[in-house]
């Protein structure tokens, strides 16, 4: 009885280390203008439409202000 809330413990203390509120961001290392090109690109190469396009590129430019 005792082993198995020993390793109840253990375990649930575990599952509680795995849980984190903390949101990791890459970090860039290509300028909005590079992305904003190759943005352009995909889409005259017909990789997006002109929606997705309009989408990302707002989504894009309102990242940096």
């Amino acid at each position: 009885m005792t082993r198995a809330i020993v390793l109840a413990t253990c375990l649930a203390t575990l599952l509680a280390a795995c849980g984190g509120n903390e949101v990791v961001r890459p970090t860039v290392n290509v300028s909005i203008g590079q992305q904003l090109i190759d943005l352009k690109r995909a889409r005259d190469a017909g990789a997006l439409s002109a929606r997705e396009y309009e989408y990302q590129r707002k989504r894009l430019i309102e990242s940096v202000e």
